[in-house]
């Protein structure tokens, strides 16, 4: 792999303390979007809140702003609009608010038949998620976040340690909770979308750790007399140029999904651009640190 950055000693161990009170900051933010995502207080997709969603194929081309002002002009809120292009098909997805489900979809496909009459259409599909069938997909979502983060402490601990597992742990739980947390300010949709960017972000982010602590466990067998931190800020130092050529690698593909992908996939890029910048950060400044506190409450212990 080419070498971007040759021969550093960054004291990175040195800035655990500015890191820690970053990281409770971003932290703190994702804890409190979760609340509000559990307490359905957050801007949750028809995947998690309920809603409709009906595929429309036109004869003709049509735009997906001529719909949109249809629907507004027609009295129709909170709904998404997602363009099958090639085909004359358009997605509708709408949030169930004051209308009965079940008449979602014909109050959509009687708008569109009297504001855009001069172009006629079929109903491809209609897909209804009541509240409670939304409220358990948000539910099991959860629980894969926290299944996929317990099943990482078992494998960083049967593969490390204990303080190592630990240490990865937090750090992705920290990556997942702080794009989280950014979606729910930035006032994104909350969506099974987002749910499978936080998975693919938290395995970004693990695989980055690994990489670390493989090294700092290769050091520590040959540097018995070094203080950790000393062994843990060469490590870092030595995949440092590693890191970052893979980190740009994944951000440039997210940037290109980004700007070229299509609105259907935006918010997964944002997610993912997000996650990548965050999880490299963690793996540095977050998951090594944890592994340093962990060992010195471990032995405070101990003396006691």
């Amino acid at each position: 792999m080419i070498e971007l950055i040759k021969n550093t000693n960054i004291d990175f161990l040195g800035k655990k303390k500015i890191a820690l009170v970053l990281s409770l900051i971003i932290s703190t933010i994702g804890l409190f979007a979760m609340y509000q995502i559990a307490h359905n207080r957050a801007n949750l997709g028809i995947d998690f809140a309920g809603g409709t969603s009906v595929q429309l194929k036109f004869e003709k081309p049509v735009k997906v702003h001529d719909i949109r002002l249809a629907l507004e002009e027609g009295g129709l809120k909170d709904f998404d609009l997602q363009e099958l292009t090639g085909e004359n098909k358009v997605l509708i997805r709408a949030k169930n608010i004051e209308i009965q489900l079940g008449k979602v979809s014909e109050q959509i496909t009687g708008i569109i038949s009297q504001k855009m009459s001069d172009n006629k259409f079929v109903v491809d599909s209609t897909t209804e998620i009541g509240p409670k069938v939304g409220g358990k997909l948000r539910a099991d979502a959860g629980m894969a976040i926290v299944f996929a983060t317990v099943g990482i402490l078992v494998y960083i601990a049967i593969r490390f340690r204990l303080n190592f597992a630990v240490g990865a742990t937090v750090a992705t739980f920290h990556d997942v909770t702080a794009v989280l947390g950014i979606f729910y300010l930035m006032g994104k949709e909350i969506n099974l979308i987002l749910v499978t960017a936080l998975l693919t972000i938290a395995g970004y982010s693990l695989t980055d750790t690994v990489v670390v602590f493989d090294r700092i466990r290769e050091n520590l067998r040959t540097r018995l007399k070094d203080p950790i931190e000393s062994v843990m800020n060469l490590s870092i130092n030595e995949v440092l140029s590693r890191t970052i050529v893979t980190s740009l690698t994944v951000m440039l593909t997210s940037i290109a999904l980004f700007f070229f992908g299509g609105e259907v996939i935006h918010d997964f890029s944002l997610a993912m651009i997000l996650g990548v910048l965050i999880g490299t950060y963690s793996s540095i400044f977050v998951a090594s640190p944890i592994v340093v506190l962990w060992d010195r409450l471990k032995t405070s212990s101990r003396k006691k």
